[in-house]
């Protein structure tokens, strides 16, 4: 433990070296402008700067890759709240909420909430990484297909109680999600499925960001329009210092939450091929299943934004553990930084820790400085973030139906997903009208195709024998996930049945 204090301090100290410290601000600043951009987030804004990186050594390199990575996950509930659009799929579930809160005039207090949510996310995760790292690389490695899978029922699992009271309708939508996320080519065979109309621009499928941008961009635009008649009057949003104030002393309604999400989403995160996107969704229903008032989630709680936040900033730093021990990226855009450490000629794995120590506690040092940045930074700026509401909403519709196309064509460069959002849009809109939720299908189209690949990779491997995911002997934390799984499933039944049984004794 002293050791690892030193070493620590150490990292510290060349985190605020000039051009360490200069790279850490650059990163911050970035990442929360490109994390706002609808279409963007960390994979792009990484692998787009990663040539600029070429010009400086390799610890502030990677110091300020990282440094954006932070800043854009912290940057993704902007635009979340302010215009109800995820700025990434690690922020869709910051708009349950987010917007709601936007729209009855608590912007300020919800990008406070997502800001310093993200601070104890960070943090929590960034302490996890530094006392844990070697056991929980091994943890990790034993995760083979059959846990990954039943770690997607997990998840599949905690958005049950999204439904409130109607079960039916959520697993309605998530079959629904799991029908679109099939669209393309099978992975096994290779044969073209679920090609509606022989267009040939389904065989790549339905991309995230379209269905995404399409469902709170277009559908919750038009929802919002056909409730008030083009006449939003959003209330007027305090930014005063009395008011910080006020919103700070709210911490400890949603401190239980924020400390959930960030634990899950460390693990998850370490999880290869899993993410900060699956940590947020689970984060958020796990919130809502355990949450005195599940009701008035999607209706503007506070704890529907700091749950998320706070998962996908932990998850964040927990996708770095598996890429700095073992060599293998937990996250897509750790993917990329696996190929610029390679490129500077760092070779990830247990080895780097005894090779470059200098590299691998400076960054860990630059963690905790790039998370103090970000979170003063965003503190910072909420005011002119929230100016962003004061428009007139004549105004802000057709800036919002820019930005969803712009995000959606830049990403993909096909007009054919323009055109596929915009129907989606309408589709999200039905689903409103008719009081079907939207979240569990935005969940089951993110894991969809990892639930499948790695179902049928346990399929094959135990040659059809589907009881290998509930193998106490071979497969113990398999077991462990669906089980739990199960009594999530379990719990709204059993929590209406109660609820009935009160009702009766009153009468």
């Amino acid at each position: 433990m002293v050791e690892i204090a030193d070493l620590l301090a150490a990292g510290l100290l060349q985190s605020f070296e000039p051009l360490n410290f200069a790279m850490i601000l650059a990163g911050c600043m970035a990442g929360l402008f490109i994390g706002a951009m609808p279409g963007l987030g960390s994979v792009n804004g990484v692998a787009i700067l990663l040539p600029v990186t070429f010009l400086v050594p390799p610890t502030a390199a990677i110091i300020f890759l990282a440094a954006l990575y932070y800043g854009a996950m912290y940057g993704g509930a902007i635009s979340s709240i302010t215009l109800g659009i995820p700025g990434a799929s690690t922020a869709v579930a910051t708009v349950f909420d987010g917007r709601p809160m936007a729209q009855k005039g608590k912007a300020n207090q919800a990008m406070m909430a997502a800001a310093i949510a993200s601070f104890i996310g960070g943090t929590i995760s960034i302490i996890l990484f530094t006392l844990f790292a070697p056991p929980l690389a091994e943890v990790a490695l034993k995760f083979g297909p059959q846990e990954e899978f039943a770690l997607m029922i997990l998840a599949f699992a905690t958005f049950i109680g999204l439904g409130g009271d109607d079960i039916p309708k959520t697993i309605f939508s998530i079959l629904l999600g799991l029908v679109m996320a099939a669209v393309g080519f099978d992975i096994i065979s290779g044969k073209p499925r679920l090609i509606f109309f022989d267009l040939v621009e389904f065989q790549r499928g339905i991309g995230f960001l379209v269905l995404a941008i399409g469902i709170y961009g277009i559908g919750e635009m038009l929802w919002t329009l056909e409730q008030t008649g083009g006449k939003v009057k959003l209330d007027y949003v305090k930014t005063t210092w009395a008011e910080f104030k006020k919103h700070l002393g709210q911490i400890k309604a949603y401190l239980p939450t924020t400390s959930l999400g960030s634990a899950l989403g460390f693990f998850v995160g370490t999880l290869p091929a899993a993410g900060a996107t699956p940590a947020s969704l689970m984060a958020y229903g796990l919130a809502k299943t355990f949450s005195k008032d599940p009701d008035s989630f999607g209706k503007g709680n506070i704890a529907g934004v700091a749950a998320p936040e706070a998962a996908n900033n932990a998850a964040s730093t927990g996708s770095m553990l598996p890429m700095i021990t073992l060599g293998i990226p937990g996250s897509p855009t750790t993917a990329i930084l696996l190929g610029g450490m390679i490129i500077w000629g760092l070779r990830p794995g247990p080895l780097l820790f005894a090779n470059n120590p200098d590299f691998v506690w400076g960054l860990i040092g630059s963690m905790y400085v790039a998370n103090f940045v970000t979170v003063a930074l965003n503190l910072a700026l909420i005011p002119l973030f929230v100016r962003v509401l004061a428009m007139p909403f004549t105004i802000l519709t057709p800036i919002i139906f820019i930005l969803c196309f712009v995000g959606v064509f830049a990403t993909t460069d096909r007009m054919f997903d323009v055109w596929l959002m915009l129907a989606l849009g309408l589709g999200g809109y039905l689903l409103r009208k008719l009081n079907y939720p939207v979240a569990p299908a935005v969940l089951a189209i993110v894991l969809g195709p990892l639930a499948e690949r790695s179902m049928r990779q346990s399929l094959i491997g135990s040659q059809g024998d589907v009881t290998t995911f509930i193998s106490i002997s071979e497969h113990p934390i398999s077991l462990g996930c669906i089980v739990i799984a199960v009594m999530l499933m379990l719990y709204p039944v059993w929590s209406n049945y109660r609820r009935k049984l009160a009702n009766r004794s009153t009468l």
